[in-house]
């Protein structure tokens, strides 16, 4: 059984930084697509970031690129977000979820829909 956990929320002041974490259990390989998403009260789910588990690159939706970092160790079966020049707008509960995949595909790494492994989320607040 696949388990995703995050951890690292926390309310920081504009231009902060905060290092989320998630932490993988139930693979028995890395044929896995892991990505964050995010979501404020009344808005749709966002697309953060994506990375395969195994090999390849990130991907990053267009309101973090620059800022924001995702990193894998595989050793500890643990993905990282960093994210730093934080704005108000990045408030939301934050999730990470995975997908069986060869790879993360840069046309639909965003689609939530296709993940079937979600976390709790973990809440991130940014004052102005």
């Amino acid at each position: 059984q696949v388990q995703l956990v995050e951890s690292g929320g926390d309310s920081v002041q504009a231009g902060g930084s905060l290092m989320l974490s998630c932490a993988v259990s139930g693979y028995t390989d890395t044929d896995y697509c892991l990505a964050w998403f995010r979501q404020a009260p009344g808005k749709e789910r966002e697309g953060v970031a994506a990375l395969h588990a195994g090999a390849g690159s990130a991907f990053y939706g267009d309101s973090v690129k620059g800022r924001f970092a995702l990193s894998r160790d595989n050793a500890k079966n643990t993905m990282f977000l960093q994210m730093n020049s934080l704005i108000p707008e990045d408030t939301a509960t934050y999730y990470c979820a995975t997908k069986l995949s060869l790879a993360c595909w840069g046309d639909d790494w965003s689609q939530w829909s296709r993940y079937i492994n979600w976390g709790r989320g973990t809440q991130v607040t940014v004052s102005s």
